[in-house]
């Protein structure tokens, strides 16, 4: 037997907001929310999930898990993300693949890459 992705859960002080932000840039919904403390976001067409979990103290430091989000259009993204509220950190560029590395407005990692 062996299990499933169901989910993706980010520790948060304030996940009404993150899970609203989270939302809005992957075309996905809020579908769960339980009395502040805990909301889920539905992602269109896949079955893993996004969760924000409230928590007094968020893990300090860099994320061990992130998201990696691909694009058509890598720096068009880019420039939606920030403007959304996103933070660019850095990019990396290996020829035929390149990536952007920001931060959501909570401060937690993720990538944005070219179609691969």
């Amino acid at each position: 037997m062996a299990s499933t992705l169901g989910m993706i859960t980010f520790d948060c002080t304030d996940p009404g907001p993150l899970a609203t932000w989270w939302a809005e840039q992957t075309d996905g919904r809020i579908v769960q929310e339980n009395d502040g403390w805990f909301y889920i976001v539905a992602l269109p067409d896949i079955p893993v999930r996004l969760g924000f979990q409230k928590v007094a103290d968020p893990t300090p430091g860099k994320n061990r898990v992130h998201l990696d989000l691909v694009t058509s259009d890598l720096d068009a993204e880019v420039r939606r993300l920030v403007g959304a509220g996103a933070k660019e950190i850095g990019g990396q560029d290996m020829g035929t693949f390149r990536w952007v590395t920001l931060a959501d407005p909570d401060g937690n990692l993720f990538c944005v890459s070219g179609q691969h």
